[in-house]
């Protein structure tokens, strides 16, 4: 398949529109026209529906997707391998969870690279699942996650663990004295659509199948600056919000008839991997 061809199908898979694809592509309507034909005669499925106001993925072209960004990751991460062999030795290839990252890696990554200017480390945010796979497609070295990876020929061990807490601005804060599943699911809850392993599935069980939240975001470390304008409560790891938890710009919500389950992230990584267990040494 062409790589060309496959880019073009993940921009269309986004925009979900041949003219914008084209113009962001900076090509003509009927080349992105043509390599979809061409990706569904080399697939045999129909990958997407034509609609008046544009296209959706048919399910075939659902599933089609995750190999394609797989493909394109491949790509990626083998063409700047090549490109830092060159000038550094060797190269770290990190993934983590943005919670994990804010709250804790970020200090040993940048203690390592100043200690180790030698070797070349790129950092890559992601979500739990999607980090995982990544780690046994070799796109990334070694992955931290809420999510142990069982698999034979690579290690998984526990590195931190942390508190989920319930949050908000001490101005918004209407429940000083505790407050109920009832009063939470009543109140604006802004939903962080990210795995936490089983302290997500319990963020996920307080509230009933569909429920409406009024606000979704899918990035943890986005939350707080919400959280400090009085937009609502959340739960987040302590670690992450300790700053504005000292300062006095969030305080915790005390659950009263519901508790709280402990956050437990992982480090996985091929067995074997020297470079990987010199980092690990060093932080």
């Amino acid at each position: 398949m062409n790589t060309e061809s496959i880019k073009t199908f993940i921009m269309l898979s986004k925009l979900k529109n041949f003219t914008r694809t084209a113009e962001r592509l900076y090509v003509a309507q009927s080349t992105v026209t043509n390599r979809i034909g061409e990706l569904e005669n080399e697939t045999g499925k129909k990958l997407f529906v034509r609609r008046r106001d544009g296209v959706e993925l048919t399910e075939e072209g659902e599933l089609f997707l995750g190999y394609a960004l797989r493909i394109a990751e491949l790509e990626d991460s083998f063409i700047q391998q090549v490109n830092s062999s060159a000038k550094y030795a060797r190269k770290l290839r990190i993934g983590v969870i943005n919670a994990v990252y804010e709250s804790e890696l970020y200090p040993l990554i940048s203690g390592f690279c100043r200690d180790n200017p030698e070797i070349a480390v790129k950092v890559v945010l992601g979500h739990s699942a999607d980090l995982l796979r990544m780690l046994q497609d070799d796109v990334v070295d070694v992955a931290f996650s809420y999510i142990p990876l069982k698999k034979t020929g690579f290690v998984c061990r526990r590195f931190s663990s942390d508190e989920l807490v319930l949050l908000a601005s001490p101005a918004a804060n209407e429940y000083k004295g505790g407050i109920t599943k009832e009063q939470l699911i009543s109140s604006r809850y802004l939903m962080c659509n990210f795995a936490f392993g089983e302290a997500g599935e319990f963020v996920r069980s307080l509230f009933p199948p569909r429920h409406a939240f009024g606000f979704e975001i899918d990035n943890s470390g986005k939350v707080i600056a919400y959280l400090k304008d009085g937009l609502g409560y959340s739960f987040l790891p302590r670690k992450m919000a300790e700053r504005e938890l000292s300062s006095g710009e969030l305080e915790q919500v005390h659950p009263l008839d519901f508790s709280a389950p402990e956050i437990v992230s992982y480090c996985s990584y091929k067995k074997g991997n020297k470079l990987t267990e010199f980092f690990l040494e060093q932080a």
